[in-house]
């Protein structure tokens, strides 16, 4: 049996926890386990004077380890770990218990039992405390350089402030042109800026900088490495393979539009084109003095809301720019163009924030917005004179409206890049909706399980141009952070293997997604060895291993087999 000192800090989670689980109740019950000295409760436990108070409690009891039960991990983790440390208790000596997303939000219905779970979670984690052990993180050295994929806006402008830094930028670009999306889509909300204009400054500024280099009709092809000294190749044309040693790296690689499918609301028929067309259509025509479409003058036109957003099938998020870039595109229309009739057949309008204002002055510049159900959607025909569009207002009780239109503009949303070939070079992870996913929408918002790799703009989903630069911003300082310093801790709770046991059967190798397991010589034989840097601890190598020669440190085998042991001994 361990000798430990083990105190366990239950939370009441401002009712959160305590209105579906009798917190007392599993205090009393898990004070009496063995090596448990002190077991509490408290309203908040994160709050500053109850983290003082823990504090106090370690250094009075000599506490060896703690648990707190409370909420998820994810939120107050790395709080903990720095109370521990504060107390001057190895911050891998704290384990953290989720009673509440785990517990009380999960059984509502039931406080009997939802007490005796979190009992039972209660128990579990103290089991896994006693075998755990007192870990250091791992401290790497970091490149001063970065490389930046993808020189849309979003990474135009992460590469100017990454060398504002006094940080070495690399930048590869897919297509020959940087600039991305809106370098082609004339004026913008809110402030009627030319997205050409952005462009050509931002490339302009970044030419003159002498620590950003550009590559465009460049591609990733290669990375080996971690966190702090990646070594990359970059294929230039068909020919040129540039080898890159970078600290870090930021995708910035940004979307597509949406092609309807044919037929969809009326695509493939001849006036049916997609917002962006029609954007270009705008710029293209401001030199004529008039807006016209194949040889014929544009007077009246029907923009078509939710293409390829918000489907039943397929996808069905909300791409949140397309109102207000509709609508906004409709105000530049009628303030370029006289006498031009304009009708926004929509399912619901999401100009949100104070972008509805854009939507009043539509409004007030003569725009006319009727409103359909999803099971009735607009059809569009047709005619010898152009096009006609019926649809039911559900603004006028449903009443049918046909109107006979020169140009239907499928206000379409975004969907994410083709990216295959960089997913599988950097492990980058992918969301349901086919964008790159970070680690937690809010407190990680631009970090992903790769170390060193971040995420920003709209490769994560869809977001206006404000949008993606500030999250190009927060990639920046995270980025800097790591490299500025000179070195990166990395959290220790990866796998090791016991090359006494191990036989080098080849199988973590096969299994490990991170590429994190080498082939070394000990002792006159051939064994595996896990590289920290790139180790996640997902553990797919655990059991896989023939010779079980494999743990994860912070879920050992003994520590998960305790666990299980405390389960098993409640219920019986």
């Amino acid at each position: 049996m361990s000798d430990k000192k083990i105190g366990a800090f239950i939370c009441h989670c401002g009712g959160n926890i305590s209105d579906y689980v009798e917190v007392e109740k599993v205090r009393d019950a898990v004070a009496g386990e063995d090596n448990v000295v002190l077991a509490k409760t408290d309203m908040f436990v994160c709050s500053d004077a109850a983290q003082q108070d823990i504090i106090n409690e370690i250094k009075d009891k000599k506490l060896d380890g703690i648990i707190v039960a409370s909420c998820s991990p994810k939120l107050h983790q790395s709080t903990f770990r720095a109370m521990a440390k504060r107390a001057g208790l190895n911050q891998y000596q704290y384990n953290q218990v989720n009673i509440r997303e785990q517990c009380s939000w999960t059984h509502t219905h039931n406080k009997e039992e939802a007490t005796l779970k979190a009992t039972e979670l209660v128990k579990a984690g103290i089991a896994k405390t006693r075998f755990s052990n007192s870990l250091e993180d791992l401290r790497i050295t970091t490149l001063p350089e970065v490389i930046v994929i993808g020189a849309g806006v979003s990474g135009l402008r992460a590469a100017l402030a990454l060398s504002d830094l006094g940080l070495n930028v690399y930048m590869i670009e897919k297509s020959e042109n940087p600039g991305g999306n809106i370098s082609k889509w004339g004026k913008m909300y809110p402030n009627n800026k030319d997205g050409g204009e952005i462009i050509q400054k931002l490339v302009q500024q970044v030419h003159q900088r002498e620590n950003i280099t550009l590559y465009t009709g460049a591609e990733l092809t290669e990375k080996t490495g971690s966190v702090g000294k990646f070594s990359v190749k970059v294929r230039i044309g068909s020919n040129e393979t540039v080898t890159l040693h970078v600290g870090a790296i930021v995708v910035t690689t940004g979307f597509d539009t949406y092609t309807p499918q044919e037929e969809e609301y009326g695509f493939g028929l001849n006036g049916v084109i997609t917002l962006p067309d029609f954007k270009e259509l705008l710029v293209n025509s401001k030199a004529k003095d008039k807006l016209e479409f194949g040889g014929r003058q544009v007077k009246n036109i029907a923009y078509i809301y939710c293409v390829g957003s918000r489907q039943e099938t397929g996808n069905t998020y909300c791409s949140r720019y397309c109102c207000t870039a509709g609508v906004h595109t409709a105000l530049e229309t009628a303030k370029g163009f006289e006498g031009i009739n304009q009708f926004h057949l929509f399912r619901d309008m999401r100009t949100y924030g104070k972008y509805e204002l854009i939507y009043d002055e539509a409004l007030q510049n003569g725009s006319l917005f009727l409103r359909f159900s999803e099971q009735e959607p607009p059809v569009i025909e047709q005619t010898s004179s152009g096009l006609s569009v019926k649809v039911k207002d559900k603004l006028t009780a449903n009443e049918e409206i046909q109107m006979n239109v020169d140009l239907v503009v499928l206000v379409t949303g975004m969907v994410p890049k083709e990216n295959k070939n960089l997913i599988n070079i950097l492990k980058l992870p992918v969301g349901r909706d086919g964008f790159f996913n970070e680690i937690h929408p809010k407190l990680r918002p631009v970090e992903t399980v790769v170390n060193g790799v971040f995420i920003a703009g709209t490769s994560q989903g869809p977001k206006t141009l404000a949008e993606s630069v500030a999250s190009s911003m927060s990639a920046v300082s995270k980025s800097a952070a790591l490299l500025l310093k000179g070195y990166v801790d990395l959290e220790p709770l990866v796998a090791t293997v016991n090359p006494d046991t191990c036989t080098w059967c080849n199988k973590c190798t096969d299994i490990c997604p991170y590429d994190a397991v080498e082939k070394i010589d000990y002792e006159g034989k051939e064994v595996a060895r896990i590289v920290p840097s790139l180790c996640k601890g997902e553990g797919a190598c655990v059991p896989i291993c023939p010779e079980q020669a494999i743990d994860v440190e912070g879920y050992t085998n003994n520590q998960i087999i305790s666990m299980i042991d405390a389960f098993v001994k409640e219920v019986a």
